[in-house]
């Protein structure tokens, strides 16, 4: 288990947040802009680092506060280059977080839970069942991991990392408070300085988050569809049953209209083999998306032990691509990386204590979800 010190860790506190510790301490807020670049630009956790800071005020931070990130527990190389490091939690679970680097870009994909509840049948974190939501400073946290290994100093500049996902263990929007202060620091000149456009946040479809969402933050947005219609999506993404397309999609679309500017919901595809992959597939998702501005990405499943699927053929993904790619929709297909270190997209697992079963916490935050907000077709966003 992770040690707990009592102490307010300031590792995932945004800039407002950070002005108001200063405030109770009898600070000025503009001590908050200073702590924040030392932070996040600079990798530092110890306060007498911090130069620009008088000792008194030094002295105050040591006694209230801490810089305390995930413990990292190893870090592993693929032979492509792309990074591996798990991570451990306040909850004592482990998680994953990836490093993609591709065509001058350096992506990270971010963990937001331990395990998942969602239970989507081809995800190997899924299979874990949920075990507990991390904090502001443990999603963050692992950006701040990934930036200093790479002994990129300060952050903004030469950077490493130049995209961030929230695409790793986790459904994020059932973790929205968090996952949304990380993301602002994500996008803070005084934390990470990465564009809105570069932060995408992945969903299976929590609709009542969706339309929460679009009122906090411009983003970008990526939905897991894998699959074109209500029969198969059901059978691989149960969310399906509460939140089927008729309702997700208006959801989705009404998010991307609000942004204000030509913006494009990214749509995941993961190809199953004789599940998903087949031509009439195709030309089902070519219906459905007809009124999305939208770009796909076809993501050949990257198997794990007991999953029960397969990864298609090359000739049955092309098939694929080229039928979408013919009714003018832009689609590539997700190079697998890092598969030699198990870090491929659905492989994530990492260490949970619950392997059997979805926690009580978890069923209370689905509900609350879900009482929300109800969104219909024809509901429009602003």
């Amino acid at each position: 288990m992770t040690e707990t010190t009592g102490k307010i860790n300031l590792l995932g506190l945004t800039q407002p947040k950070l002005e108001a510790f200063f405030e109770e301490l009898g600070e000025k807020r503009f001590r908050a802009g200073q702590v924040m670049k030392w932070i996040h630009h600079f990798g530092v956790d110890n306060f007498d680092d911090m130069t620009n800071v008088g000792k008194a005020l030094r002295d105050k931070l040591k006694a209230r506060a801490e810089i305390r990130g995930p413990e990292v527990v190893s870090e592993d190389i693929s032979k492509d280059g792309t990074r591996k490091w798990v991570v451990r939690v306040a909850s004592g679970s482990c998680v994953e977080t990836v490093y993609i680097p591709q065509n001058g870009r350096g992506t990270l994909c971010v963990s937001s839970q331990a395990g998942c509840a969602l239970d989507c049948s081809f995800c190997s974190t899924g299979k874990q069942g949920f075990n507990s939501d991390l904090t502001a400073a443990e999603i963050i946290g692992q950006v701040w991991i990934a930036n200093k290994s790479f002994g990129t100093v300060p952050a903004k500049v030469d950077r490493a990392i130049t995209n961030v996902v929230m695409m790793g263990m986790g459904e994020p929007l059932l973790n929205f408070d968090n996952v949304v202060d990380a993301m602002t620091l994500m996008m803070d000149d005084l934390g990470y300085g990465i564009s809105k456009r570069k932060v995408t946040l992945s969903t299976s479809g929590v609709v009542p988050m969706i339309e929460k969402l679009g009122k906090v933050t411009d983003v970008a947005l990526a939905l897991s569809l894998h699959a074109p219609n209500d029969e198969l999506r059901n059978q691989l993404v149960p969310l399906n049953k509460k939140y089927p397309l008729a309702v997700l999609l208006p959801a989705c679309n009404n998010y991307i209209a609000g942004l204000g500017e030509k913006r494009y919901l990214t749509i995941e595809y993961t190809l199953l083999k004789d599940v998903n992959d087949q031509p009439e597939h195709a030309r089902q998702m070519i219906e459905l998306l007809r009124e999305t501005p939208c770009k796909i990405n076809l993501i050949p499943f990257n198997p794990f032990p007991h999953s029960g699927y397969e990864r298609p053929s090359n000739n049955a993904i092309r098939r694929f691509q080229d039928l979408l790619h013919n009714a003018g929709y832009n689609v590539t297909v997700r190079t697998t990386r890092g598969e030699d270190i198990d870090a491929a997209c659905g492989q994530l697992v990492g260490q949970v204590m619950d392997r059997t079963r979805r926690s009580e916490r978890y069923i209370a935050v689905r509900q609350l979800a879900e009482e929300q907000v109800e969104i219909t077709p024809s509901t429009n966003r602003r």
